[in-house]
Order: C-alpha cells, then structure tokens, then sequence
C-alpha cells in the first residue's frame, strides 16, 4: 500500500501518505459497538452482513486530466449534480468525452455533438443493472465524477466500499487458489478497515477534497471491474462489513507483502509515529517446518546491486530529502547499517562521502536506495554483503535482504502460507494484529 496523483489534489494525496506511512491508528466511526461474531471459520451463520447499509467511497481516478473520455458497456446516461439535466444518454457503443474550458465542462462526442457548457460536476450513470462505465479503457462499477480544477478534471468513482473492494483485493493480494482463501478474506478485512477509516458511515458528510482515497499505492491500488476474480468476490462477500476492532475501536490495519519472517514494530520502519499495542513485532515462522510462512514469496530473498552511479545519486537524494540546499553527493568512500531494530532490520544507513557523512532513517532508506529503473529497496531488513573499491572510494555495493515491503501489521504472503497450513481468517488477523477482534463496524 506510492504514486503521486499531481494536480489540484496533489498536496492532499501527499497529506494522506502521511497517513498511511505515519501514523497507523483506532479510531470510532460512529455510534454502538461491533455486533458479535462467533469464532472459527467465516462460513455458515458466520458470513459477514450488510443489512444494506454499505458505506459510499469515493475513489479519485485522476486529478488532472486534460479531458476524460467515457463510455459503457450497456444503457447509461450523464447528467449535472443530483440528475436535475440530463445531457447525454447513450447506448454504450458511442464514445463520449468530458471538456474542460476554464470552470465550465461539456460533453462532446465523436461526430461533433456537444452540450452547452455548464458549471458541474457531470455525473455519468448505468441506466441499467447490467451495465458498466468506461473510462480510460477500464470498467467501473457505480458512478463516475467529473469536476472542474485549476489543474485539469477531477475523476472520481463513486461507489459502495463493498464493490470498491472487488477492484482492490485482487491486486493487493492476487488472484488465488481456493487454499487460499483465508488469506482472501483476511485481505478483504483488514482492506475494509483501512477503508472505513477514511469513508464516514454517514453518507451525507463530503469530503471537502472531493475523494476518500485515491486509487493508487498512495492509498490502496484500486483497477476497477477488470481485475475482479469469482473466488476473490466470495471473499468479499462471505466477509461483508466485517472489520477489524481492538478495544472496541476499529483499526486502521497496515499490510505488506512479506516480511522475512518477522514483522516490525511502526517505529522501527516509520519515524514520529505512535505505538498501538495491535501492532507488535511478531514471529512469522511455521512451527513445522522452522521457515517463514512467506518463504513462498518469490521476492523474500533478495540482492541490490549499486554501482558508483548509483550511489552518488542515492546521496543526492539523500540529501535533497533533508532540505539540503546545495545536494552535490560527492564521492562516497564507505556505507554501512549503524544500528538494527528489535526485528533485524536496519536503523540506519551511513554513507561517508568526501564532502561528509550522510545518514539516512528508517523506511526512508528505501526510498533512497533505488535501482537502476527508480524501484524503491525492497526492504529494510538487510546487511551489505559485498563491496567493490577503486581509487580509495566504493565503486559498488551488494545488499543482501529478506522480505518485501515496511513490515507493519499483515505480511500478506505469510497469510497465504498460513492459509494453506490450515489457518482460518481470523486466525491469521489475531496474529498480526494481536489483542484485536473481527466483528461489524456499525
């Protein structure tokens, strides 16, 4: 779960990385307590329920676009804000775009047609229930937004969480094997208590920026219609409104893909950042065997190469990230890992250079350690293996490291490990997230 989405958003999507990299948290989201759910498997009686009372989310798509074409694959229409105009309506074969002139927006077609401008926001509807939008060759479920911004077009689907959800698990977890569902539905929980921390119970409460969440790693990656898999929406759907509760208060559950066989605490990968006692460094290795449970992971073990190139502009960012004002690296002479966490991964990275030492922090050492095609270091649990020198300074470095993100709350491929060891949904939570409960938000 860090794309940028510029434009007339951009700062407010850079405020809720923050979030989502800072400050891990409870919090309530509205009146009552969690009804009670038994223990054991979520099947029979057990399924998760909705009461149709599903929340309503709203997924920035794009922040700026010059203009946004749109179609469907069925009936569907557009109109102005709470449907008093209706401007276009078609068949779903036709292909229409939203334009933008200043703080005005219209819809033009293929053929010439366009309506009058207007102020907006447009809203583009399924007229039917077998209909889907298009936008930006991808299909959506619910409604599509679109307002005017100084930076362009503002897109934005609307839609109940438990349909935003069918387009999020299968990207964040995969489309799996029926031994793996456990580890679907603990997905599909722990992603709908991150959801519900950021979407009000109460639909009438807007967000003042137009959107909940963005649909990319900024908050959780989200592709529409296209990515939905049967056996990831029976997760959804056996689990529906279940959430994650420690105290009484939901949670705000972080996840990553593995962890290297142990999970860390939030100060160990995050700096300013408060302790929750849900989030705990805890062991990850399979009783049986005496491995990881994500040792299945393609990407647990894994080497870096960086060679003299590499290293000066990891400095450079280094110090462009420290508000540096002059960021020339000089040559780097020596690095090395200056202290470990609780959990074996790296407090903090030194590179002496020439011009002085450089010293990098917690998960901020994998933002600036990035290869060659701009990926940030898979993780922070990790030692230098093997250095190369010429002329009195490094001219490469081999890492040598395990696990494959910050290390926070649910190491996902360890929940498919310990889903195909026989291990329930909630089973694998309460590990993760020690001390909590599954239960209903509302």
């Amino acid at each position: 779960m860090r794309a940028l989405i510029a434009g007339a958003f951009g700062t407010l999507v850079a405020a809720a990385a923050l979030t989502v990299a800072c400050a891990p948290r409870g919090g309530s989201t509205g009146p009552g307590t969690p009804l009670p759910v038994g223990e054991g498997p979520i099947t029979g009686e057990a399924h998760g329920r909705l009461d149709g009372r599903d929340r309503m989310a709203r997924i920035a798509l794009a922040g700026k676009a010059g203009q946004a074409p749109v179609s469907a694959t069925g009936r569907w229409r557009i109109d102005e804000q709470g449907g008093r105009t209706k401007l276009v309506s078609g068949q779903g074969a036709e292909n229409w775009r939203i334009e933008q002139q200043g703080g005005l927006l219209r819809v033009a077609g293929d053929n010439g047609d366009a309506t009058p401008w207007r102020e907006g926001p447009f809203v583009a509807r399924a007229s039917d229930a077998g209909s889907a939008l298009r936008y930006d060759n991808r299909r959506y479920r619910g409604e599509l937004w679109f307002t005017p911004t100084d930076s362009g077009i503002l897109v934005v689907n609307r839609l109940p969480v438990e349909d935003y959800l069918r387009g999020v698990v299968p990207i964040e977890l995969g489309t799996r094997q029926p031994a793996d569902r456990a580890a679907l539905e603990a997905q599909a929980i722990a992603a709908r208590s991150y959801s519900y921390i950021r979407v009000p119970s109460d639909a009438a409460v807007e967000p003042r920026s137009g959107w909940h969440m963005v649909a990319t790693v900024q908050n959780q990656v989200y592709a529409g219609m296209d990515v939905e898999a049967p056996i990831v929406n029976e997760a959804i759907d056996n689990t529906a409104g279940l959430v994650i509760r420690y105290d009484g208060l939901l949670v705000d559950a972080p996840y990553y893909s593995s962890c290297g066989g142990r999970t860390a605490a939030p100060k160990e990968s995050w700096r300013d950042v408060r302790e929750e006692p849900y989030l705990q460094s805890v062991d990850d290795t399979d009783p049986q065997t005496g491995r990881p449970y994500c040792d299945i992971s393609p990407r647990n073990h894994w080497t870096a190469e960086f060679d003299e190139g590499q290293l000066s502009e990891t400095v450079r960012r280094a110090l462009v990230a420290a508000g540096a004002r002059d960021p020339r690296p000089g040559v780097v002479t020596e690095m090395r890992v200056e202290g470990r966490t609780a959990s074996g991964r790296a407090t903090a990275l030194v590179l002496r250079t020439d011009r002085g030492d450089v010293t990098v922090r917690n998960n901020e050492i994998r933002n600036v350690l990035r290869n060659a095609r701009g990926a940030i270091l898979s993780s922070t649990y990790f030692s230098v293996d093997r250095e190369s020198r010429a002329r009195g300074h490094l001219s490469g470095v081999s890492l040598r490291g395990h696990g494959n993100g910050h290390g926070v709350g649910m190491c996902q491929w360890g929940a498919i490990g310990r889903s195909r060891a026989g291990l329930d949904a909630r089973t694998i939570l309460r590990h993760y997230y020690p001390g909590t409960v599954v239960g209903f938000a509302d």
